[in-house]
């Protein structure tokens, strides 16, 4: 029986809504308070980059920002390269848990030619993305076990001593910008007087604009804090000051650092943007940073990964195709380029074993010809020592002639001599 294809009829779906009125309670409205509670149970994940030179005060912030010691290791200053270095925590404050990964670079700036200092971050990040594609790809996926280790900020620790950014800061930042969300902060931030300070801020956000580097902006478009994140925007970059110790000032213990000419609080607002810097960063905007993280940057790479596989959204002429269309596609041009490179392998093939053959033919050929030539050589010694005998047998006989002849003249002649006697 033939088959018949049918063609699907097309399905008309009402795109318009009617608003309606309950006329009692539903409980559709627990959803939010649901969300909260699930996000609760499962935690958060929160990932930072630090990048900034050997020395600025990149782990004592860190400390400083979660008020706690990570105890980490100083970093030596004659690396030949840049390293990436990883460590992941688990915080828990009241009932919600925080699973930090804080990412350092070691060596950063510390070279002789620092070209390709950028490198390893970016190959750093894009592994990380990589890694969460490649999870999302599987047929057999873990995404809500998966453990997310994508860059949700990266804290740009800019040097205080200089007059402006430096060129290694604008090409890192250049190159980061489209990766990860960059929050750039002036580190210790206690050696610059305040009219130097904002001098300062003015100056890197400048070169930052002039040079097209695309840091993150807190957001505005949330009601409830667009005014604070407004004021924030114009603080940036934030100067800091970090400290693992603690100085009793009247009746509190606070963090401080404490010198000879006085005491800098780093919670203090007056002295440094320390407390600016955790309210953006950890109590108003963690949430947004790693819905950026996945919206933006994320998409930005899994789209061009995609567009590298061969995948599109459209075909040649501009029209919709869908992914199976893409995969079966690109399967059909795998499978003609393997059956082309499988003729091509045995056209090769039948060819080597022609020149085999015919090598083979004309050592045979020469063989034969060598196996002739020592025939005949073989042939003409023979014959050349056959005739050599022959001689040799004929001189043996005339010699043996010529010895009986000799011996039987010398018996006649003894024997006349016996007779004379």
């Amino acid at each position: 029986m033939a088959a018949i294809d049918v063609e699907p009829m097309p399905i008309k779906v009402e795109t318009a809504m009617r608003t309606l009125k309950l006329s009692g309670h539903v409980g559709f409205d627990s959803l939010p308070d649901q969300l909260v509670n699930k996000s609760v149970q499962n935690g958060f994940v929160f990932n930072i980059l630090c990048i900034g030179e050997t020395g600025l005060g990149k782990s004592t912030l860190m400390d400083s920002l979660f008020n706690t010691n990570f105890e980490s290791s100083p970093s030596p200053h004659n690396l030949p390269t840049v390293k990436l270095k990883a460590h992941t925590y688990e915080l828990q404050e009241s009932s919600v848990r925080l699973k930090l990964t804080l990412c350092d670079t070691v060596g950063y700036g510390d070279q002789v030619n620092k070209d390709d200092s950028f490198k390893a971050v970016v190959d750093y990040i894009d592994a990380q993305f990589e890694a969460y594609l490649q999870e999302e790809l599987k047929i057999k996926r873990s995404l809500p076990t998966y453990h997310d280790s994508r860059l949700h900020v990266c804290l740009y620790f800019i040097c205080p001593t200089g007059h402006g950014l430096k060129s290694i800061d604008l090409v890192c930042m250049k190159k980061l910008d489209t990766k990860v969300n960059i929050i750039p902060i002036i580190a210790k931030a206690d050696t610059i007087s305040k009219t130097e300070l904002q001098k300062f801020k003015s100056k890197i956000m400048q070169e930052l604009q002039s040079n097209g580097v695309e840091i993150y902006q807190f957001p505005t478009d949330d009601e409830s804090v667009s005014e604070v994140n407004t004021t924030m925007n114009s603080h940036i970059p934030f100067a800091v000051v970090g400290s693992t110790d603690f100085v009793k000032i009247g009746n509190k213990t606070v963090r401080a650092r404490q010198y000879p000419w006085g005491t800098v609080q780093v919670e203090n607002e007056s002295h440094c943007d320390f407390v600016k810097l955790r309210e953006m960063l950890i109590r108003t905007n963690m949430e947004d940073m790693r819905e950026k993280t996945h919206a933006r940057h994320y998409e930005l790479y899994r789209r061009r990964r995609l567009a590298q596989m061969g995948f599109s959204d459209v075909d040649a002429h501009n029209k919709p195709v869908s992914f199976q269309q893409t995969f079966e596609q690109k399967r059909s041009a795998h499978l003609a380029e393997l059956q082309l490179k499988e003729d091509e392998m045995r056209q090769m093939f039948v060819q080597r074993v022609k020149e085999k053959e015919a090598e083979l033919k004309e050592a045979e050929k020469e063989l034969h010809a060598k196996f002739d030539k020592l025939k005949k050589d073989h042939t003409e010694e023979k014959k050349r020592l056959e005739e050599l005998r022959k001689k040799i047998e004929d001189d043996t006989i005339e010699f043996n002639r010529r010895k009986q002849q000799t011996q039987h003249s010398h018996h006649t002649l003894t024997l006349g001599k016996s007779k004379k006697k």
